[in-house]
């Protein structure tokens, strides 16, 4: 039998198929609107946005509930000036407050039950202070992006820092109400490929409207692009911000 790969080498695999890019300039430039912030870092996975928001002067909470991920995090440069968490909005430290909350990388899709995505936006609501801002993406159903989403389009080989190669692809399902099924495939040195399954929930525009007022949240903006472009502009993107009434 093959040995899988370890939390180490998926960490960094998503690090190598995750480099900065201009989603992360246009998060780290929102939060960097309101200079020394308390910023909570919602979903912050292996902590790339996470340091370089504590790295421009924020004081930050990085929280993920995946244990590999995290140490990956906290052995990064800089990881010693973030307070990194393990759970879910569920684990944010009672009294903390914060003036902005983020989340990154679609992370709100990866938060499938709608119960659970309730309950997320009711604890980040509390969190913040009066006129605390939201922001995060989520991708535009619209735009179908799933169909971009087979083997042909998505393999990519990665040289990781333990020197394994890594070959990976994926392909994906479309459910009902609006979930897709995204099945990951990995083969590590050329063994049989191990397989990951999630469930991305895909919510249009006027569902997340619905779900941030619902929660408190005044929605400010929906842009569709990360250099601000309308929805339906052909970026696919739902960024949404908004902020809790002073």
């Amino acid at each position: 039998m093959f040995p899988r790969m370890t939390g180490a080498q998926l960490s960094a695999l998503y690090d190598a198929n995750n480099e900065w890019a201009g989603d992360d300039d246009f998060f780290l430039a929102f939060v960097n609107e309101r200079p020394s912030s308390r910023v909570l870092d919602l979903g912050c996975g292996t902590g790339r946005m996470t340091l370089a928001v504590a790295a421009a002067g924020h004081r930050v909470v990085g929280i993920d509930p995946n244990p590999d991920s995290l140490a990956s995090a906290r052995m990064k440069p800089g990881a010693e000036q973030v307070t990194w968490i393990d759970g879910t909005s569920a684990a944010i430290p009672g009294g903390a407050t914060f003036d902005v909350a983020i989340m990154t990388a679609h992370v709100a899709q990866a938060i499938n039950d709608d119960g659970d995505w309730s309950r997320t936006l009711a604890d980040v609501h509390r969190s913040l202070v009066p006129g605390g801002r939201l922001v995060f993406d989520s991708r535009d159903p619209a735009a179908r992006a799933w169909e971009h989403w087979t083997p042909a389009r998505t393999r990519r080989v990665h040289t990781l820092p333990d020197s394994s190669l890594v070959e990976a692809w994926a392909k994906s399902t479309p459910e009902l109400e609006g979930r897709v099924t995204l099945t990951e495939y990995r083969a590590v040195n050329g063994s049989i490929p191990e397989t990951e399954t999630s469930v991305l929930a895909f919510r249009t525009e006027a569902q997340l409207r619905q779900d941030l007022e619902t929660a408190g949240f005044t929605v400010e903006r929906v842009y569709g692009g990360w250099a601000g472009e309308d929805v339906g502009s052909g970026q696919g993107e739902l960024i949404v911000v908004a902020h809790k009434a002073a």
